[in-house]
């Protein structure tokens, strides 16, 4: 996949914090756009699988496009080693002082978030701007702990991010249209769709996407239907690719549970952030779905096998 680069003023490094998923996968999109990238996570080893990762895809992408004929495999080879050179890591994150903007794509945890994004503002230079990759934490906070909020957005990335086309790009009542602005900027010179928001609780998908989720488990709670039907209903009912169990299940129902029990604390009055007893229940017992092979579907790889129960 090739993206053709914008010629940004404001931006010409940019420096990712964390390498899992969204890291390495934000950070192989900006180095194959021209950007220098700075890929830094404080976890060595992370850090190694994560750098592994972008050469694999790049090296996959490259393979593809000698195989389509779009490249020849000079050309291919080339591209591989442009955008890989173009990636320089550490584990300090004094790595990205420097760079123009800075990405934070670490642990979804808020005491973690505001501890880092104050030292982070510290060290990094003064016009550098700063976005958080969070999908559920109030940016406006995470921006007062940086010490710059007027240069703090949200920028929430979708995973695959070598895939997803959509950003959302969160505007505080602190972010100066400037800083707002290079990031758009950004955001589109890597190729992808961007949409604003404002600090919302989930921003614009996950503020109807886990309320839903949450509603349907709130039925079988209350069993005014089955997982089965529920999933079917939704699928051939709504034109929906896939039920919202079987959902639930893909995304997490760690991750599920820990988005809502965060909104309803910081939000106790608002009923679309109920918390369905029936996900409190497999959380605990460690069954999350797609990725410990069992919630409410066994699964397989990425693939539902049956109900589990």
């Amino acid at each position: 996949m090739m993206h053709k680069t914008l010629q940004l003023h404001a931006v010409k490094q940019v420096g990712i914090v964390g390498m899992g998923l969204m890291g390495h996968g934000i950070a192989q999109m900006a180095a194959a756009s021209g950007f220098s990238v700075v890929a830094v996570d404080i976890d060595k080893a992370q850090l190694e699988k994560g750098i592994s990762a972008i050469n694999k895809s790049v090296q996959k992408l490259a393979e593809k496009d000698v195989q389509k004929g779009k490249l020849d495999k000079a050309a291919a080879e080339k591209f591989v080693a442009e955008v890989t050179g173009r990636i320089s890591s550490g584990s300090d994150i004094s790595a990205v002082a420097q760079c123009d903007l800075i990405v934070e794509a670490i642990v979804e945890n808020l005491e973690i978030k505001k501890k880092f994004f104050a030292e982070l503002g510290a060290l990094a230079k003064p016009e550098a701007i700063i976005a958080s990759n969070t999908s559920s934490f109030p940016i406006t906070q995470l921006g007062v702990a940086s010490g710059r909020p007027d240069k703090f957005t949200g920028v929430h990335f979708f995973n695959p991010v070598q895939v997803m086309k959509l950003v959302e790009v969160i505007k505080t009542g602190d972010t100066s249209e400037s800083s707002f602005n290079d990031v758009i900027d950004f955001c589109k010179a890597i190729g992808k769709d961007t949409v604003t928001c404002g600090d919302t609780p989930g921003f614009i998908v996950n503020r109807l996407l886990v309320p839903y989720l949450g509603q349907a488990l709130l039925m079988l709670d209350r069993e005014d239907a089955s997982i089965a039907d529920i999933d079917t209903a939704m699928k051939f009912g709504a034109n929906m690719p896939m039920g919202p169990f079987v959902l639930a299940d893909y995304v997490g129902l760690d991750t599920c549970l820990s988005i809502l029990e965060g909104w309803q604390a910081r939000h106790p009055g608002e009923p679309a952030f109920t918390v369905p007893e029936s996900l409190r229940k497999l959380v605990a017992a460690g069954t999350l779905g797609r990725k410990t092979g069992s919630g409410f579907y066994t699964w397989s790889g990425d693939k539902p096998t049956g109900l589990a129960q």
